[in-house]
């Protein structure tokens, strides 16, 4: 990823060569990735040329250049290049600015839907690419802002991490001329990241072959057992022979007779089932018999048809250590490797791709919020109302009753009042009440006195008698023995 040196460097560059162009299509060509084509004028050898200017939060190559042509956009546009095609599409680049002193590049755009910036910010692994309004405030982000700064959210303005700036860095192009310096970079950067894709991809073919060959080999030793006991069936054919020539001495409930093979003289014992007849006993016999011949059949052909696969997978294995065994041309040997149609089949087999929408997993680590360190899992969402409200959400009903019993900032009500709607007055009665902390003018203008509502009646008997009297539950009061009652959760039809 670009150090601050080389941000540093592009921000003059960028200016001189972008500003007063317009933004003529936008694409995203991966998930951490989109291009702005641009038309305009700028430096004489480029004027009246269309540039694709190129940014990037990959971790690990997060940067901003200028390709010499657009790449091919993901099938399904993504959210936030849909956000930026109705917003600042045909707006105009008014300039390029960094963040403080560290590595946050902002492009400043003007159209008929105000002024935006497309801020890169250049954070390691937390790199992200946002949209900022005319305000400031965060309206679109590429990457979810729980994945990178889980103490920002959608619509709030937004503020550079607190912690220390990085180094400044190096220029790694000193050696590039200005007019390529765009160029360099992404060049750089994305041969780089066709490298690392190939390897990606190699890495993912072994696996598929490895995890075929596995399966495989499991299911002959499977067939093979099938096979074992399929073997039974000349046994079965020669004791239901034998049982046919002393059927008459058979009776209900024997467990065993005694025949003697004329053949080779030799008595052969015959197991059973007390419970059926001589009759039973000998059809369920050949019953076993036919089926034992059935399985033999099937686990043959079976064996032969795996076999062949097994031998097939060795030979891709060999094949695949052959074309990536020189370091020069592996890469490529190996995205060729992938492309024919028995890998591409394998790939999707024991590669599939993650569905789409997806949850994340739970997030570990302790995040700082305000005075509280919360686990990650339990951050709640925060949205802000144009009214400038904000509102914090619960991920989960642990998440919820953390926010309702430590994170909720509201005062609580003086005891000894008492409440002035009808409906609090219907909920409150017959319930004792405590002292609790002094009120505020917070909830002096509610107009909310000291209800003591405990909370398991008031989410199973009193909820139904609220809605009757004419109130409205939002949610549910949290109160216990000591009694207060969160003046932010229960409102009432009276005073809302």
């Amino acid at each position: 990823m670009l150090s601050l040196v080389e941000l540093r460097r592009a921000v003059p560059l960028l200016k001189a060569g972008f500003r007063g162009h317009r933004v003529q299509a936008i694409a995203q060509p991966s998930a951490t990735s989109v291009v702005f084509t641009t038309y305009g004028g700028g430096a004489a050898e480029r004027a009246g040329r269309k540039q694709h200017l190129v940014f990037s939060c990959r971790p690990g190559s997060a940067r901003i250049g200028l390709t010499s042509r657009a790449p091919a956009a993901l099938r399904t546009p993504p959210a936030f290049s849909q956000y930026l095609r109705a917003h600042v599409l045909n707006s105009e680049i008014v300039g390029f600015r960094l963040l403080g002193q560290d590595r946050q590049l902002a492009m400043r755009l003007r159209g008929r839907n105000g002024d935006f910036e497309l801020l890169l910010a250049i954070f390691g692994r937390r790199s992200n690419i946002l949209l900022l309004d005319s305000r400031s405030r965060v309206v679109a982000t590429m990457r979810p802002l729980s994945d990178t700064r889980p103490e920002q959210g959608l619509g709030e303005a937004w503020i550079s991490p607190s912690s220390q700036p990085p180094t400044a860095g190096e220029d790694r192009f000193a050696g590039v001329a200005d007019e390529d310096f765009l160029i360099a970079v992404e060049q750089a950067y994305a041969e780089s990241e066709q490298r690392e894709e190939a390897e990606s991809l190699t890495q993912a073919v072994r696996r598929a072959l490895r995890k075929e060959a596995k399966s495989l080999d499991r299911k002959l030793e499977k067939i093979g057992r099938s096979l074992a006991e399929a073997e039974q069936a000349a046994r079965l054919e020669r004791e239901g022979e034998l049982l046919k020539s002393v059927l008459s001495r058979v009776k209900r409930g024997d467990t065993e007779v005694v025949a003697r093979d004329f053949t080779t003289g030799e008595a052969v014992t015959i197991s059973l089932d007390p419970k059926l007849s001589s009759a039973e006993n000998l059809e369920h016999l050949f019953k076993r018999y036919q089926k034992a011949i059935r399985a033999l059949a099937k686990a043959g052909a079976q064996q032969d048809e795996v076999r062949a696969a097994r031998a097939a997978i060795a030979t891709l294995e060999e094949e695949l250590a052959a074309a990536t065994s020189d370091e020069s041309g592996g890469a490529a040997a190996g995205q060729a490797f992938a492309e024919r149609p028995e890998v591409r089949r394998l790939l999707g087999k024991r590669v599939p791709k993650p569905a789409p929408g997806k949850s994340r997993p739970a997030r570990s680590g302790t995040v700082k919020l305000g005075r509280h360190s919360l686990p990650g899992r339990l951050l709640p969402r925060r949205y802000r109302t144009a009214g400038g409200l904000e509102i914090w959400v619960g991920r989960s009903d642990e998440g919820n009753d953390l926010l309702s019993t430590r994170l909720a900032g509201w005062s609580w009500s003086t005891a000894g009042e008492r409440c002035t709607c009808a409906a609090c007055r219907h909920v409150c009665s017959g319930f004792s009440r405590r002292r609790s902390k002094p009120t505020n003018s917070r909830s002096a203008r509610l107009g909310l006195g000291s209800c003591g509502v405990d909370e398991n009646l008031e989410r199973t008997r009193r909820r139904g008698e609220l809605e009757s009297a004419g109130g409205v539950a939002q949610g549910y009061a949290i109160a216990d023995q000591r009694a207060h009652v969160d003046v932010g959760v229960l409102q009432c039809a009276q005073r809302r």
